[in-house]
């Protein structure tokens, strides 16, 4: 792959991972076949089961969610043979700051590099982002794919696995909103120009991952992430009550599912995005796979009004999603020497009664 070892991968002490992660007490598996099935019984109990996941955890895990698993075998396949390619194959398509789409290989989380190599692509083939980070910037640009000449199927690959996980992401949203009280279809609306996208992500074996991360502490921006992983296991939660860090165990052929920081605004904290961070081994790579549900840029995201009232006031100001995706993208490419944007960087000051 071309990585090697130096200072800027090396986590501050109180961030590296500790020798032994325990996988007790994980986050809670949920069955979806009842939606797939439409076992309209059972679909209570299911949304009752989603709610308490993403109010106790912030994460899931998805079994029996309808899509086929020849469809993620192909996807980890494609996935395999792109990062197998030489260095400069892998680079015709690499990204930058005028596009931020394709392949990259220096990826900071927090001002830390990451130990990982990744490649975006945006389900929609194109996507619009406003020019600069400044509030009320009306001037977008517009990126597109960059898709790799081989492996020559790659491309129809990863498109019919967006098209699958697309559709399980609205099923997810419905489940959230029903969860929270409101009608199924209340989130939909904001995704009708979404900004969805898709990492392959590619940890090769670290020769010092008690140093190193694959990335770094972190909270999604988005609404919803999606994620496949592979066997190997590396995804790393912290728990909401304890604040230990517990590792995620592979199920052949699940999702593992967390809310993002849009979902905790619009439900006004019912709903927490959790920190998460990937750790690496020594001996194998692992490969994993987030698809990342994000509304249309022009969104502006504040507490819905159903979950505010005089006892629960809005506690976020409004934010524009586009911008702060934006600001979000430029740190990943160079150390600003400053934490990046935050949602609680939009919190209210609350008046104490």
């Amino acid at each position: 792959m071309g990585l090697e070892f130096d200072d800027a991968f090396i986590q501050a002490e109180e961030h590296r991972p500790k020798p032994y992660i325990s996988e007790a007490g994980g986050i809670p598996v949920i069955d979806l076949s009842p939606i797939i099935a439409g076992e309209e019984e059972a679909f209570s109990g299911l949304v009752a089961e989603v709610g308490s996941a993403c109010k106790n955890w912030g994460f899931f895990q998805v079994i029996n969610h309808g899509i086929d698993g020849e469809v993620l075998e192909r996807i980890h396949a494609a996935a395999r043979e792109f990062f197998a390619l030489p260095l400069e194959e892998k680079r015709r398509v690499r990204r930058g700051e005028d596009n931020p789409l394709g392949y990259y290989d220096a990826e900071n989380t927090k001002n830390v590099r990451d130990w990982k190599e990744v490649f975006d692509f945006v389900t929609n083939e194109s996507a619009e982002l406003p020019a600069t980070e400044e509030p009320g910037e009306k001037r977008t640009d517009v990126f597109s794919n960059q898709w790799p000449e081989y492996p020559p199927e790659f491309r129809d690959v990863c498109q019919e696995y967006s098209k699958e996980v697309e559709k399980l992401a609205y099923k997810l949203l419905e489940l959230i909103s029903l969860s929270l009280g409101l009608s199924a279809k209340r989130l939909s609306s904001f995704f009708k120009d979404d900004m969805n996208f898709i990492r392959l992500n590619h940890y090769p074996p670290c020769p010092e991952p008690q140093l190193a991360l694959g990335v770094g502490r972190h909270k999604d921006g988005g609404a919803l992430t999606i994620l496949f992983q592979d066997d190997v296991g590396g995804l790393d939660v912290r728990r909401k009550n304890d604040g230990e860090w517990v590792r995620v165990k592979p199920i052949q052929n699940s999702f593992i599912i967390n809310v993002g920081d849009i979902i905790q605004v619009w439900s006004n904290d019912a709903y927490e995005s959790v920190e998460h961070r990937v750790s690496v081994n020594s001996e194998r790579e692992r490969f994993s796979i987030p698809f990342f549900f994000n509304p249309a840029h022009y969104t502006n995201i504040k507490p819905l009004e159903e979950l505010t009232s005089e006892e629960n006031p809005a506690r976020y100001e409004e934010y524009n999603w586009g911008q702060f995706f934006k600001a979000r993208k430029n740190s990943n490419f160079k150390k600003l020497g400053k934490e990046n944007v935050q949602i609680y960087h939009f919190k209210k000051a609350l008046l104490a009664n």
